[in-house]
Parts: structure tokens; C-alpha cells; sequence
């Protein structure tokens, strides 16, 4: 198809003839785009990267640092390592101005205005906590890093607490962890907490196994109904095992600091509320005023924005067609690859004055973790459940990891974590005046220097003294 008309600039002479295709986004879609524009555009144009972040999050695998299985850094890839030759802008684009094709941003300098040609939108979603009363206020969403660490921290926080209190009915709510949302996030982090928990039990001593549980809610027939029905099936019996409870057909009406309400009437007494469910658009979608399906940018068949010359969109952000199947892609790593890589050859196109081609891609099957060293999948048709589903599950995001540096250090954590006990560490990043103790000292005295030179410090005396390093 014949991409819609855009009037770019000529540089006057003496300009410089950069011409900049600049991408709004980080993620799998972003920079698997930047990179495979790096190998096929002429000089003189450039990509140019601007994101929040300075790295990439798997986000399907944060289940897994909310159960200690994986450190943080270990689902997340530096962007300047996967990227060689595109100029890459750590900062938060603030406004977008069509008409004279330029970006705002707020960077580590400051206010920057960052030129374009073509503007590509692979910013992603954002949590939508809104779509239950009281959830914003008394829900943790799961969508970043920081959301999977704060939710650890809070998980090892209650687990402490029960040790501390003496109330049965007070316990029990402490011990009592609820997932809303029984799709791909629900599933695997409730497997990982309740494995967490079963494997942290026997470092608090006070803590009865039955004062522990964890329930998962789905407002459906089935969990995992992106999956085959044998392996939704599969994924309950897989975590009724662990004792996870799975409640099919039950839908969350209202959260509060003490449980969950249930839309039949029913309550869940619960001090933890995780929540997988719910997207709502960037904000720059209204600003652009792209038009949306349910809550996506709207795309035509080659991924280019309707209406917006040169404005393309990819990834979560983004309602695409797959022409293959007929259907809309769904938000998947696999689909953000493979759009990125068919934009990557339109955009191309475009630049030439060739025909773009819509989207087009045969999935290769989906995963989803059911815990520690516990998966379902299927793959070319081919249904897979128990650890050689975890095994193909892990495979796929370590090939994804940039430098083989990096693959080979993500490995050997990977290997070494499968035969031993989840960390119960809880980090809590408290820094030197922060702490109670330091904040309600008064100052040190001021010391004399001394009138004459002192020797100076051996390396040991210098350790002696204290490290503060």
C-alpha cells in the first residue's frame, strides 16, 4: 500500500542532511525497531530513541523477581548495549508538535526540542487501576520493576508482621495475598508467590503454614484463556497443588485496606491486593488525539496512523491487524518483534517511495510460568506443561538479552538459582541521613586541624577507621 503523502524538508545548503525517524518508547517493540532500522537506512538518515528508562524490562518475567527467582537486573537489558548506531535520549517526551515535526523532552539537561521526519509511538500501556472501586488506592499494580520489588517488600513486610501479632484474625489477613486477574501476569505470580512463601516458611519460625495463602481471581470460565483450554486447565490443577486458591467466575467489586468484595456477595479477608488487570492509554495519545480502539491507537494494515502523515504506532500502544490471521495481534513480545521488524522494511519503503506492506505474522505459540520450574506452553501446535515449558520459557527471553557477555552471566544466575532456596532479602535502599537513628542525632562536632602535617594512613588504618565507600 501507498503510504499517506509527507512533505519533508530539503536542507538549506550548509544544514547538516541529518533526517531523524525518532521512536517514543523503550520497550521490546522500540528498540528491536531501532535496531533493525540501524541495518537498512541510507544515509543520511538516523534513528533517534527517546525513552524514560535507560533499559528494557521483560515484563513477563516480573513474576519471578516478585518470587525472588530472578534478581531485578536480570529482566532488564541496558538499551545502549542493544543499540550500535542509533542516538539514543534518556528523557520523558512532555509534548509533540505535528506541525513543525518536533518533540519535546525533559532530559537529565533539561528541556531538549528533538526534530523528526517519521515519529513512531511504541510507549506502551499504562496500569489501570481505576476499573475497580477503591483498587487505586489499595492495589498494587504489577507492571514495572519497581511495582515486582515493591511487592516483594510488601509480601516479606506482612510475613514479619505475623510473627509480631498475636490476634488469629488479624494473622490470617496478613497471610492472606489475592491476585486479580487469572491471564498470563495472574497466573505466574501467584505460582511464584505461593512457591515464595512455601520456600521462606522456614526462616520465620512463628508463622503456621495455613496462616499463608494466596487466592486468584478470574472473572471467566478458565485461567489462561489466551491458551489452549487443556493448559488453562492444566495451569489451575498446577497451582491448586500449591495450594492457590482458584476462584473461576468471580470478579472483584471493591477493594478496601482489609480484603476484597466480591461482585456474588462474597468477601476475601486479605491485607494484599496484586492487581493484573487493566491497561489505560499514554498520556500523549490525547494530546495527539489519535483516534483509539478499545483503548489502543488505531493503525491501518502497515502500521501507519490514519490521518497523521508519517506517524506510525507498534507494540501495546497499538491496535494492529495481522492479516494473517485476521485478527488483531495481541500484546505480546512475540508481536512487537515481529511488528517492529515488518515496520522496520516500511519505513524503508516509505523513505524510497515503495509500497509498504501490512502486517503479517503466523504466531509460534504462547508460555506462561506456573511457578518455580513450572510452565505450560504451546508451540507450533505442539502443548507443553511442567518444566520443559519453563525451560523453552526461559530460553526465549535469554536469547533476547543483548551482548553474549550478558547471555552468559544471565545463564549461570539462571542455573545456580534452580537449586537453591528464593532470597528473603528485603531491600529497602535507605540512604546515609535517612535512617532513624542518624536523623535524630544531632551533628558532629567541628574538628581542629591540626598545626602540623599528619602521617598519612596505611590502607589497614584507613579500613580501621571505618569504610564508607
Amino acid at each position: 500500500m501507498k503510504p499517506d503523502s509527507l512533505d519533508i524538508p530539503v536542507p538549506a545548503a550548509g544544514e547538516p542532511a541529518e533526517r531523524n525517524i525518532l521512536v517514543i518508547g523503550g520497550g521490546f517493540a522500540g528498540t528491536t525497531l531501532a535496531r533493525a532500522l540501524e541495518r537498512r537506512l541510507p544515509a543520511p538518515w538516523r534513528v533517534v530513541l527517546v525513552s524514560r528508562e535507560s533499559y528494557t524490562t521483560f515484563n513477563p518475567m516480573l513474576a519471578e523477581v516478585v518470587g525472588a527467582s530472578v534478581f531485578p537486573e536480570q529482566v532488564i537489558a541496558p538499551i545502549r548495549q542493544m543499540l550500535r548506531r542509533t542516538r539514543f535520549v534518556m528523557g520523558t517526551v512532555t509534548g509533540v508538535d505535528l506541525e513543525t515535526r518536533q518533540v519535546r523532552a525533559e532530559t537529565l539537561a533539561g528541556p531538549q526540542t528533538l526534530s523528526f521526519e517519521h515519529l513512531v509511538l511504541a510507549f506502551g500501556t499504562r496500569a489501570n487501576l481505576a476499573l475497580v472501586p477503591g483498587m487505586a488506592e489499595h492495589a498494587l499494580p504489577l507492571k514495572l520493576v519497581g511495582d515486582a520489588l515493591f511487592i516483594r517488600n510488601r509480601v516479606l513486610q506482612r510475613v514479619a508482621r505475623i510473627e509480631l501479632e498475636s490476634d488469629p484474625v488479624l494473622r490470617r489477613r496478613l497471610g492472606h495475598f489475592v491476585v486479580v486477574g487469572g491471564g498470563f501476569s495472574g497466573v505466574e505470580v501467584a505460582g511464584e508467590l505461593a512457591d515464595f512463601l512455601r520456600g521462606a516458611l522456614r526462616y520465620y519460625p512463628r508463622v503456621k503454614p495455613d496462616e499463608l495463602r494466596v487466592t486468584i481471581l478470574q472473572d471467566g470460565a478458565r485461567l489462561l484463556p489466551e491458551l489452549p483450554e487443556s493448559l488453562g486447565r492444566r495451569a489451575a490443577r498446577s497451582l491448586e497443588r500449591r495450594g492457590v486458591a482458584v476462584h473461576l467466575g468471580s470478579r472483584a467489586a471493591g477493594v478496601d485496606a482489609e480484603g476484597v468484595d466480591l461482585a456474588d456477595g462474597g468477601r476475601l479477608a486479605a491485607a494484599t491486593v496484586i492487581c493484573t488487570i487493566g491497561t489505560r492509554p499514554h498520556r500523549l495519545v490525547e494530546q495527539l488525539g489519535v483516534p483509539l480502539v478499545r483503548g489502543r491507537i488505531d493503525t491501518q494494515a502497515d502500521m501507519a496512523v490514519p490521518g497523521l502523515p508519517g506517524v506510525w504506532a507498534l507494540g501495546d500502544c497499538a491496535r494492529v491487524a495481522n492479516a494473517a490471521s485476521g485478527a488483531d495481534s495481541p500484546p505480546t513480545a512475540q508481536f512487537a518483534v515481529a511488528q517492529a521488524a515488518q515496520l522496520a522494511g516500511n519505513l524503508a519503503a516509505a523513505i524510497a517511495g515503495q509500497e509498504t506492506r501490512p502486517f503479517a505474522h503466523l504466531s509460534k505459540g504462547m508460555m506462561a510460568t506456573v511457578g518455580h520450574l513450572n510452565g505450560v506452553a504451546q508451540v507450533f501446535g505442539l502443548p507443553l506443561a511442567g518444566l520443559p515449558a519453563w525451560l523453552l520459557w526461559r530460553a526465549y527471553y535469554l536469547l533476547r538479552m543483548p551482548t553474549l557477555g550478558r547471555k552468559l552471566h544471565i545463564w549461570a544466575e539462571w542455573t545456580w538459582g534452580m537449586f537453591f532456596r528464593a532470597d528473603i532479602t528485603h531491600l529497602r535502599f535507605t540512604r546515609s541521613g535517612e535512617t532513624e537513628d542518624e536523623a535524630a542525632a544531632p551533628p558532629p562536632p567541628l574538628r581542629e586541624i591540626p598545626a602540623r602535617s599528619e602521617p598519612a594512613r596505611t590502607p589497614q588504618a584507613l579500613g580501621a577507621a571505618g569504610n564508607r565507600g
